[in-house]
């Protein structure tokens, strides 16, 4: 059996069903198992044991119809057998269509009878702590899978290469390993997923305060102004305890550094996933428009913990239309203020 999964975009959403290639080996060990992926994500999902092969949408397919037309013809030669679409939007509907496959799996929407044999209606209420987003891929598997797993966790496999030179490179800031280290995630991927710099600067004073911990911050060359605003909102004995020049200069490098954290702490996103596919402990401050239930995965009140507009002021948020959320983030993020949530925060801190 050859299958074909799509997975295009976020790096937390390929990630997250990555899930699927695990459950699938463990029914159909000499199934084939290829995966769709935009090629920026990869890192992620690199040295997967159950991925065997992976197909990316380069920034040049997306951008020219003759190279997309090209990978499309790619995907028919390798003429599969069933065809797991969770992406489901225009480019993988056409992928699905020149696959030829003869089973053909994605979410139900209302033009989606037309291109899959099978169709699922997402859920839209957990049945585990596994959340959502990780029930709802399970479910796309019951076409071919008779036993569904109840939950299976994103794992990053890191090499013991990159765990050693990781280490070494926090060796070499003057990082003590034998201390607490926490990776913060000062920005989201974009302004409406980025909790207001000043209440992130006064949550990074509180852990520094309660741990006298050290500190990392998750960004990337271009946030380096709005990190460094973040730092100057810090007090000047919290300063001392930040590293803000070491961090990931790749994905993989990233991935590694924080391999090595106490916890991940901060905005709702691609890290969080990624911290906690390592096992990392993670404390997350969601965006008021976000839907928590989703993207809150394994949340148990101690090793994974979240926060939400909802948990503080739940008439707004029911009474809201998820546009209205959207539009208003900036003055629903201004709601969440450390202090609503600093008694779960050291709770946190204490137990991990």
């Amino acid at each position: 059996m050859k299958i074909l999964i799509i997975q295009q975009k976020m790096i937390g959403d390929v990630l997250t069903t990555s899930i699927l290639f695990e459950a699938l080996k463990a029914e159909h060990p000499n199934a084939e198992l290829h995966y769709v992926i935009n090629s920026h994500t990869f890192a992620v999902v690199e040295h997967n044991p159950f991925i065997d092969k992976f197909l990316f949408v380069t920034p040049e397919i997306e951008d020219n119809r003759a190279e997309f037309l090209s990978f499309l013809k790619g995907i028919k030669k390798e003429q599969y057998d069933v065809v797991i679409d969770v992406y489901s939007k225009f480019s993988s509907n056409l992928m699905t269509k020149f696959s030829g496959a003869a089973i053909k799996i994605s979410k139900h929407k209302w033009y989606t009878k037309y291109y899959y044999t099978h169709t699922f209606k997402e859920a839209t209420e957990a049945k585990t702590n596994a959340g959502l987003a990780i029930e709802n891929r399970l479910q796309l598997l019951a076409p071919i899978v008779d036993k569904i797993p109840a939950a299976i966790r994103p794992k990053i496999h890191l090499t013991s290469e990159e765990i050693s030179a990781s280490k070494q490179l926090l060796s070499d800031a003057k990082i003590d390993l034998s201390k607490p280290l926490y990776m913060i995630s000062v920005l989201g991927s974009g302004t409406n997923k980025t909790y207001p710099l000043p209440h992130m600067a006064k949550v990074i004073d509180f852990i520094v305060t309660q741990t006298k911990g050290q500190i990392l911050f998750n960004y990337i060359p271009i946030q380096i102004d709005e990190a460094k605003t973040v730092y100057n909102f810090c007090t000047s004995e919290t300063k001392k305890h930040i590293f803000f020049d070491v961090f990931g200069k790749s994905l993989r490098e990233f991935l590694a550094i924080t391999y090595h954290c106490t916890a991940m702490i901060g905005n709702e996103g691609g890290g969080v996933n990624m911290a906690k596919a390592l096992s990392i402990p993670t404390f997350t401050i969601f965006s008021p428009w976000i839907i928590k239930e989703a993207w809150n995965m394994f949340e148990d009140g101690k090793q994974n913990v979240s926060v939400h507009l909802k948990d503080f002021n739940p008439d707004i948020v029911e009474n809201s239309s998820p546009k209205e959320l959207k539009e208003n983030y900036k003055s629903l993020y201004e709601l969440i203020k450390p202090s609503l949530f600093i008694e779960e925060l050291e709770k946190f801190l204490n137990s991990n």
